[in-house]
């Protein structure tokens, strides 16, 4: 049976209530961490999207004969996680506030690897696929800690902020098809006895988790409703084709997407965070209709966090449709930039404190022969979102040769 695309469930988590908030109401903060990780603060509600801070090596990754765009299938060894970089992150972001909530948006290792350390480090519940839970019960995150979601929830978050959970899909098609169709875990993954690790493949321990799952917020307040949407993968490829595991349809991402705009009455957003590139955004725009687009998931996956961002935005052909459809283009100059949201827009906040503490410059510079390479290639071009991170076009082999100095 087709599962609803709308489900009449309103969750509120016990941790995220207080005293309501002030005439004005909720403010929005969505602060960029790196990849698609985000620290959304939403007037007195703090919520961590993936927060992966760890870097694995892609020498351990290795694809499976006969399926050479798999790059991610398979590792060669067990790997661990960088908890000292978390709890770094953790009290320049945090410093001494509750973090109330975390989502996994898909449960590939670039994306929920970290997110069980983070609820044990704070205490905050998570929320994901199945196989999200899994792999936070396998790092011994207790069951009640994390919420499993399928897509079409409503979760009111309190002070007039609703999440609407939309189920997705993931970047890459039929040439990938370990990384990109929906696939769960059955069981949590079991850690290498010596060593504690996990296996990062997408075949192994870290599957996507049946798809993706979006966000759609919204934020009531008296001079008006904002929204914005978040996903943190995507491909035009079957945007449009349902969504079924192990014989469940889920419905497919654009309908799921329609449904949540239709349940949340509304007609456009404030803010698009999100992935793809252009084939993407021709599908997603006539639904969402956003005043502002801030890319995510172009920056790489292996590059070393503590060097900040890799290399500038760029995507001319994205770039020249959201001109034309009048959408302003927001990209980050550097990790932990912070994009304030108001009823007249979106400003960016340099966020200096932060950045401070953690060793990064207010806005990256680039030396002119890394620039030089990537004007010949765009930052979504390779795999739309998550293939950024392997070198496999020969124009890529330039910039990455940049990058390694």
């Amino acid at each position: 049976m087709k599962r609803a695309l709308i489900a009449s469930a309103s969750f509120v988590l016990s941790s995220l209530v207080s005293p309501p908030a002030a005439a004005a109401g909720p403010t929005v903060e969505m602060t960029w961490m790196s990849i698609a990780n985000w620290y959304f603060r939403i007037g007195d509600r703090r919520v961590l999207m993936d927060a992966y801070i760890t870097r694995l090596p892609a020498s351990i990754f290795m694809a499976p004969p006969g399926l050479p765009n798999d790059m991610a299938a398979f590792t060669q060894s067990p790997q661990g996680i960088d908890t000292a970089s978390i709890a770094k992150v953790r009290d320049a972001v945090l410093g001494s506030d509750k973090l109330d909530l975390l989502l996994a948006g898909h449960a590939h290792w670039d994306h929920s690897w970290d997110t069980p350390t983070w609820s044990k480090l704070t205490g905050a519940a998570m929320i994901g696929s199945a196989t999200a839970c899994m792999q936070a019960s396998a790092q011994h995150v207790a069951t009640e800690q994390c919420r499993v979601v399928s897509g079409g929830e409503a979760i009111s978050l309190g002070d007039g902020i609703t999440m609407r959970v939309v189920r997705f899909n993931h970047s890459g098609d039929a040439t990938n098809p370990i990384q990109h169709f929906a696939r769960e875990l059955y069981r949590p993954p079991v850690p290498d006895p010596v060593t504690g690790g996990f296996r990062a493949g997408v075949g192994e321990d870290y599957p996507n988790g049946g798809g993706n799952r979006a966000f759609l917020f919204t934020i009531d307040r008296p001079d008006g409703k904002l929204a914005f949407f978040v996903n943190d993968s995507a491909s035009d490829y079957d945007l449009d084709k349902p969504i079924v595991v192990d014989g469940a349809d889920f419905g497919s991402p654009l309908a799921n997407l329609a449904a949540a705009m239709k349940d949340a009455g509304l007609e456009k957003v404030d803010v698009w965070v999100g992935t793809g590139g252009k084939a993407v955004a021709e599908r997603l725009v006539p639904l969402l209709h956003p005043k502002v687009y801030i890319p995510n998931h172009w920056d790489g996956l292996f590059h070393p966090f503590w060097r900040g961002l890799p290399y500038p935005f760029k995507d001319e052909n994205l770039s020249a449709y959201l001109k034309a459809q009048n959408i302003q283009l927001v990209p980050q100059r550097q990790y932990f930039d912070k994009f304030v949201l108001t009823t007249h827009g979106v400003e960016v906040d340099v966020n200096h404190g932060v950045k401070r503490k953690l060793g990064f410059a207010d806005q990256q510079h680039f030396s002119k022969s890394l620039q030089d390479a990537v004007s010949r290639v765009a930052s979504t071009s390779v795999g739309a979102d998550c293939g950024e991170g392997f070198a496999v076009a020969n124009d890529w082999a330039e910039v990455y040769a940049q990058l390694s100095h």
